[in-house]
């Protein structure tokens, strides 16, 4: 029986993210995003609907970092919590950088997933690399995949191409064709994606082919309404403010008055990331050229977190140097406050009510803006916003009516903009009393987590009906859930095809019932040298029932279930080294090889008939070595020359199973004949050799891990199930 509440996994795998203190505006991979879903799954963890939400992130345990960040799991409240998991080694890296190791991230949730005895009923991922992550896993457990982008690859391409970057660097730099292939493919799959503004829907993923009939649906996030609070509520009375907060106050006004020569004038406020698409140098020269505007304000620009300059990444080097540079062309000493860093938990929401306080305003100069969370802020502690009227920000002064929109490619607009605000008393109070209240209105996190249950309650079956019947509800079959069938047992019978499985019509059809009566206990495959569509042709042929695992293409390929999904961790672990142009030219002009039909070629196998002969074998071996082309050749009953990964083989293959779903070695049993299944008999796991095995497999008869059975095909299978204690 299923617990009551739901079970949400969100993923969000690349930047920095931590309960406590993020450190929102250490690098480009830690900002926005990260406030969103440490918000977001503290805010589902209070829905009374919920039983568990977790944060899906990657484990780094990096000196470069702090210690926080290598935390297996972190509580953030009773219910919510963040798990850490590791993948591509344990440094930071950038998330252009994830690509290749996504796999073993999903491979890693899935045996922290059997760690919990329990699967999640929604998978969430948040952007592209997290997105394809959640895909996965929702299609292994067959649960709703939803997805939230942030945003989006076509878009960054184009305005990249815009700036006059080659395709050729961006790709280099971003991986963006990866990322937007991903893209399609998590847009085409996805069951709900959330979007925070409708231009997301039109002008993004419009980009998108097939997106007209997708299933979107506007959900604007949240703020936490505690924290940002309006500015008034600290001038009521000095007594209320705790020692923190007094500290913190005091702080930031000791660094910005370091900068400014008349720190009691008002001051506009900018915070981002130092990126070039945030446009700081745009609100730079807007001041910088309106005498009026540098006569009654100060600005301040919170542009990341930094220490040295030269040692940050290019574009953010770029930008920075640029603000310098601007900040002596326009002779800003003494009205530019840039502070070097500012902590986003506890010195931004004080930052904003500061600048209320002055009767300021707060500037988003970016280009474009997919949503704008800190015009949200801002307004919520009474700061009236000039912001681009692009994106996100048409919605939020659409609901508000809290500020003004420009085009911030005209510096002398954004100008125009904020001097009206500044020098005009009423409508500075009306456009703030109006950001407060319509803050309250439309972007809290509980009017946020409602509307998105509401959502994801249309995604799921009827749990009230599942949760009265006693035993499990089984998928349906056009809808198999391998994923929770294999973390679920804890026995696995793998067998070979050819002379093993077949060859005794009667006891292959006791074993297919024995096997299914002890369902509920035992998994079962098999593995074999044939190639998939040979695999299938047997299994119709002879009427075996779907296998929950086909290990096929001398064990370079494992799929699951009625619907075939191909298991694409294995396909990325053992693509290490894998050189396949190299050894077909290398081994293309020894006549003693003839390639084999094109349907026994493989991504991953390459395969010729070879006569028998021990000299043929060891001269293959020799220029495999001579060209240091590391891969595995097996050869088998006389005639097949196979050669694959290193990392590949039966035995590897059954090793990565038993690793990536938690079977014990003791408790999985492997059944072969022939000196094509040497390698896997020889593993870890129970060996079983039926009656009929070929002479090659006599020298494994002292192995204590393998039963010789007297009994020949099925029969032996059965008798080994027996003699191992697995039925």
């Amino acid at each position: 029986m299923q617990p009551e509440g739901l079970y949400i996994q969100l993923f969000s795998i690349h930047g920095l993210i931590r309960g406590n203190m993020p450190e929102l505006g250490k690098d480009a991979d830690t900002g926005g995003q990260v406030k969103y879903v440490l918000e977001l799954v503290r805010a589902l963890g209070e829905i009374d609907g919920v039983s568990q939400v977790d944060l899906v992130t990657r484990l780094i345990n990096d000196p470069a970092v702090g210690p926080d960040y290598a935390q297996p799991v972190e509580a953030l409240s009773d219910k919510s919590r963040i798990v850490r998991i590791q993948c591509g080694g344990r440094k930071y890296m950038r998330k252009e950088l994830l690509w290749p190791h996504l796999e073993e991230f999903i491979d890693q949730v899935i045996r922290f997933l059997k760690s919990q005895h329990r699967v999640p009923d929604i998978f969430h991922g948040h952007y592209a690399d997290a997105g394809y992550i959640a895909m996965e896993l929702a299609g292994a457990f067959d649960a709703p995949f939803v997805f939230t982008g942030h945003s989006l690859g076509r878009n960054k391409k184009a305005k990249l191409l815009n700036d006059g970057l080659s395709e050729s660097d961006i790709d280099r730099q971003y991986k963006i064709n990866t990322r937007i292939h991903i893209e399609g493919e998590i847009i085409a799959k996805a069951d709900l994606i959330i979007t925070s503004t409708q231009q997301e829907i039109d002008k993004q993923y419009g980009l998108y082919p097939g997106t007209i009939h997708k299933n979107f649906v506007v959900i604007p996030p949240g703020i936490d309404l505690e924290t940002f609070y309006p500015y008034y509520d600290t001038q009521l009375d000095s007594e209320l403010l705790n020692e923190e907060v007094k500290q913190t106050r005091h702080t930031l006004l000791d660094e910005l008055h370091r900068f400014w020569a008349r720190p009691e004038k008002p001051f506009i406020l900018a915070l981002c990331r130092p990126d070039h698409r945030k446009n700081i140098t745009g609100l730079m020269e807007a001041y910088g050229t309106n005498k009026e505007l540098r006569a009654i304000a100060n600005l301040a620009i919170f542009a990341g977190i930094r220490s040295n300059i030269t040692q940050m990444e290019k574009n953010e080097q770029a930008v920075l140097t640029d603000m310098l540079l601007q900040m002596d062309r326009f002779d800003l000493y003494g009205k530019l406050a840039i502070p070097k860093k500012h902590d986003f938990a506890t010195e931004v929401p004080e930052l904003y009510r500061l600048c209320a306080e002055s009767h300021g305003v707060f500037v988003n100069p970016a280009m474009t803006e997919p949503f704008g969370l800190t015009l949200i802020e801002a307004s919520a502690c009474g700061l009236p916003i000039v912001a681009t009227n692009d994106g996100g920000p048409v919605d939020i002064v659409a609901n508000c009516e809290n500020g003004i929109l420009v085009d911030v490619e005209q510096p002398k607009n954004i100008a125009h903009a904020v001097l009206s605000i500044l020098i005009d008393k009423e409508l500075w109070n009306t456009l703030s009393n109006n950001g407060i209240n319509g803050v309250r209105s439309n972007y809290s996190w509980q009017s946020h987590c409602e509307k998105v249950m509401q959502q994801f309650s249309k995604l799921l079956p009827s749990r009230t009906e599942a949760m009265k019947k006693e035993a499990p509800v089984q998928s349906s079959p056009k809808s198999p859930s391998f994923g929770k069938r294999l973390i679920s047992l804890n026995r696995l019978m793998i067998s070979d095809i050819d002379n093993t499985l077949i060859g005794d019509n009667k006891s292959m059809r006791e074993l297919f019932a024995l096997l299914e009566s002890h369902r509920d206990t035992l998994a079962w495959g098999v593995s074999t040298g044939r190639s998939l569509e040979l695999t299938i042709e047997a299994i119709t042929e002879y009427n075996i029932p779907t296998p929950d695992i086909i290990i096929c293409s001398v064990g370079t390929e494992i799929y699951y279930g009625p619907d075939l999904r191909m298991d694409k961790g294995w396909q990325n672990h053992i693509s290490y080294q894998w050189r396949p142009e190299e050894i077909k030219e290398v081994l293309g002009d020894i006549d003693f090889l003839t390639f084999q039909e094109s349907e026994g070629q493989r991504s991953h196998k390459i395969s010729y008939y070879m006569a028998d002969d021990y000299d043929y074998l060891f001269w293959v071996y020799y220029k495999l070595e001579e060209a240091g082309l590391q891969c595995r050749v097996i050869y088998s009953h006389g005639q097949f020359l196979d050669i694959v990964p290193v990392r590949a083989s039966k035995g590897k293959a059954i090793d990565y199973l038993s690793y990536k779903y938690e079977f014990s070695p003791l408790h999985v049993m492997v059944a072969g004949d022939s000196g094509n299944d040497e390698d896997m008999l020889s593993g870890k796991a129970r060996g079983l050799v039926v009656g009929n095995y070929s002479e090659e497999l006599e020298k494994l008869k002292d192995r204590p891990n393998i039963y010789f059975s007297p009994r020949k095909y099925a029969a032996g299978i059965i008798d080994g199930l027996n003699h191992y204690g697995f039925i």
